[in-house]
């Protein structure tokens, strides 16, 4: 079996893994098969989808992002502080957007610059971003943000809604979130990435041998700081897109969100080796997490079964990737 079968295998065990856990809770809860519930999820699943296809960047190419959680939160104070102090919504979230990539670009300059560890550079800059975010905020929720940033989160495309006999308006279908949306685009245009283009084919190149892509001509610090700007971006997107959906920004927003990123995406297939990995199997992998997450709430477990069962799943897709590789 080469890498290719194996990427596949992996990614259709976990596919096979969602679609078992949509029955089993399907059938425990006729609630959960539903068109709301289903859109629920979808909505829930985005912030793990976002930050999971950033990591799978990072991962692929060799690496490691641990900070991705607070930059999330200082990219959304700073787009609600700059809207609140009178700026156009657009441009404000334009400002978070800079703060992650200015973010990504000094974890990838302490990777490749510096040399120090991804884990011990993206773990400082985990502490140094949390601590901004509640700086800046006092550690205080950001409000009076307005109608206008709260449309990213909350609107949705293709909304139906019918004036009901009894005078009040009857949703006839909910539409499709702008943040769904969103996540398949982004998806979309990664994945295009990684497949399609010759920086793709470096970053896996990099991530399977960096010695041997020096060797070969490919600028690996360049190719190594792309990702972590791309990670840190994309994360500065994800505090825009969850800040708006709350309509209040929070500074202690994104609190281990780092972990999900990393679970969905090793649980989609990417090996914390590097060299290995797709977007659809990191999409697959945060699917696998919202409806285990949802299902669970549904039944009545509490949140710190919740926590075991996921740290379990963690766990042994790590171990099945490790056992990959060792063959």
């Amino acid at each position: 079996m080469n890498d290719r079968q194996r990427d596949l295998f992996q990614k259709f065990a976990a596919l096979a893994s969602l679609l078992l856990l949509t029955a089993v809770f399907s059938f425990a809860s006729p609630a959960f098969f539903t068109l709301g519930n289903g859109m629920t999820v979808a909505l829930q699943v985005t912030s793990i989808a976002y930050l999971g296809i950033g990591a799978t960047l990072v991962i692929v190419a060799g690496g490691i992002d641990l900070s991705v959680g607070a930059v999330l939160a200082l990219a959304g104070v700073v787009a609600a502080l700059a809207v609140r102090a009178g700026a156009p919504v657009p441009l404000g979230m334009g400002a978070g957007l800079l703060v992650g990539a200015l973010c990504g670009l000094v974890n990838g300059l302490a990777v490749t610059r510096l040399r120090l560890p991804p884990f011990i550079a993206t773990l400082a800059m985990m502490l140094v971003a949390r601590g901004l975010a509640l700086q800046i905020t006092e550690a205080k929720a950001v409000g009076g943000l307005g109608e206008g940033f709260a449309e990213l989160g909350n609107g949705s495309l293709g909304r139906i809604v019918r004036l009901g006999d009894d005078g009040f308006p009857d949703v006839l279908f909910p539409g499709i979130p702008y943040p769904v949306l969103l996540m398949v685009l982004l998806a979309v245009a990664v994945s295009v990435l990684l497949t399609r283009t010759r920086l793709g084919r470096h970053i896996v190149a990099v991530g399977s041998n960096r010695e041997a892509a020096r060797l070969s001509g490919i600028p690996v610090d360049a190719v190594t700081l792309f990702t972590y700007v791309a990670s840190g971006l994309i994360a500065g997107l994800t505090g825009c897109v969850l800040m708006s959906r709350l309509v209040t920004a929070q500074p202690s927003e994104g609190l281990m969100y780092e972990l999900d990123a990393i679970a969905a995406a090793v649980i989609g297939g990417t090996s914390l080796s590097g060299g290995v990995g797709t977007v659809s199997g990191t999409l697959i992998g945060a699917f696998v997490i919202g409806i285990l997450r949802n299902g669970l709430n549904m039944g009545g477990v509490s949140a710190f079964i919740q926590q075991i069962v996921i740290g379990l799943v963690i766990l042994l897709t790590v171990w099945i990737d490790q056992m990959r590789q060792r063959r």
